[in-house]
């Protein structure tokens, strides 16, 4: 019987290190196929209660299962799209109010400045125009690869869809697959491994869904409060754009400046909903999102940004969205193979409150004397 390899660490460590490195590489080169194959897999978790209703309680055959559940997740995103799109077109047919309110909140805000700081519109005037083309010159490529990333997106959503149900139909095929690949006696870890990912996976995505939700509605009630035209729909807005880190909130801010133009170019009515939208934030941030999400995942936040970070990087926005369920899905691997756990430690949330060195001190005998 051949006896198991002991490689030093720095052996393990940089053989891990390379592996990374491969996947990475190889995600980013493959990046537009890889990220629809894993989004469809996020939403396959998602559905596998109802797919397993059909397919077990109503004993429905597990094609019809798989369609059923991919046309209901399809009819319902569809829906959500449809109430934005017939909302849309209202702000659209304000476009006139929009612009004429804008420039003269444009212009109030000038007045203000004027009286306030010494400084001529003439010269606000000229500062504006040199940072809007530096801007212009300097984001071009950010904004470029923004919309790229939105395009492929929405240019993936029919592959995603395909995905989901084929994931569906032959889930118990690739469940077998890895049963195969490991031994016999490797099965219950990988049966537990398989159980955790689904658990955590699925609670991630509701608790994303929630708090989209709340998110959604709280934003809502504070632009009825203070008056806002179609509070309901960027309220909506600012819950679905609120699941993608960092710019998703700064794209609903400026949508609810924007259409509060469409009432009214008042200075008051800008600062309220800057006010709205920092009060949601704090709850989303301190509340919401260590309550929620931090929770399913239990990754601490240094390894999320970077993960974040990452993933925007390598498949834009569509990488930004995964990077969590991703990092989550690695931690419970790690955390079950021994010589991987504490790499599944440090990107854990657990904050011991001291550690203490416990060194073995060994004891001198002292030679005996004749």
């Amino acid at each position: 019987m051949n006896e198991p390899i002991t490689l030093p660490f720095y052996a393990k460590f940089s053989l891990i290190l390379l592996s990374l490195v491969c996947i990475g590489f190889i995600t980013y080169i493959g990046s537009n196929i890889i990220t629809p194959v894993l989004l469809a897999f996020l939403f396959t978790v998602l559905l596998l209660p109802l797919h397993t209703f059909l397919n077990n309680k109503l004993r429905l055959p597990v094609y019809l299962s798989s369609f059923i559940t991919v046309l209901i997740f399809v009819l319902c995103i569809a829906a959500i799209l449809a109430f934005i799109s017939y909302q849309v077109t209202d702000i659209a047919n304000d476009f006139d109010i929009i612009k004429k309110n804008a420039i003269s909140f444009f212009n109030n805000v000038q007045s203000y400045i004027h009286e306030k700081f010494q400084i001529s519109i003439w010269e606000q005037k000229k500062y504006i125009n040199k940072v809007t083309t530096d801007s212009v010159q300097n984001g071009t490529g950010t904004l470029g690869t923004a919309i790229g990333s939105l395009t492929d997106v929405l240019a993936n959503c029919m592959f995603v869809v395909v995905f989901t149900f084929l994931f569906l139909l032959y889930k118990t095929h690739f469940i077998l697959f890895l049963a195969k690949l490991f031994n016999k006696g490797d099965h219950p870890k990988l049966k537990e491994i398989i159980t955790q990912i689904k658990i955590s996976i699925n609670n991630y995505i509701l608790g994303l869904i929630f708090e989209m939700f709340v998110v959604s509605i709280l934003t809502a009630l504070g632009l009825w409060i203070i008056g806002a035209k179609y509070f309901i729909l960027l309220g909506l807005l600012t819950g679905i754009l609120n699941l993608i880190p960092y710019i998703g909130i700064m794209i609903a801010g400026i949508l609810t400046v924007l259409s509060s133009l469409t009432g009214t170019p008042d200075v008051s009515i800008i600062l309220s909903i800057f006010i709205v939208n920092v009060i949601v934030q704090l709850i989303d941030n301190n509340i919401l999102v260590p309550l929620i999400i931090n929770s399913k995942v239990e990754i601490n936040a240094l390894f999320s940004i970077i993960g974040i970070i990452i993933g925007g990087a390598v498949a834009g926005i569509s990488g930004m969205f995964l990077a969590i369920p991703l990092l989550a899905i690695l931690k419970i691997i790690f955390d079950r193979i021994d010589y991987l756990e504490p790499w599944g430690y440090v990107m854990g949330n657990h904050m011991p409150k001291k550690f203490t060195w416990r060194i073995r001190k060994l004891k001198t005998v002292n030679p005996k004397v004749d």
